[in-house]
């Protein structure tokens, strides 16, 4: 699969946890951790499960940091 995201990370599902609408999956990108909030449709239509090879993409005109 081709795309125009430069942000993209290689990284090893390490869990899914689903919602009614909504799901969280948990992907390490060594030496850190992603956690992605995406529709659980979405999760079960690329049957993500832990141990599962990934890329996670970003693709967002902003990022927030408060502390």
């Amino acid at each position: 699969m081709e795309i125009s995201a430069r942000n993209q990370l290689a990284g090893t599902v390490v869990s899914t946890r689903l919602g009614t609408i909504m799901a969280e999956v948990v992907v390490e990108v060594d030496p850190a951790t992603v956690v992605a909030a995406i529709t659980r449709s979405s999760v079960e239509h690329l049957n993500l499960q832990p141990g599962d090879s990934v890329r996670v993409i970003i693709k967002s005109t902003e990022v927030m940091i408060g502390k």
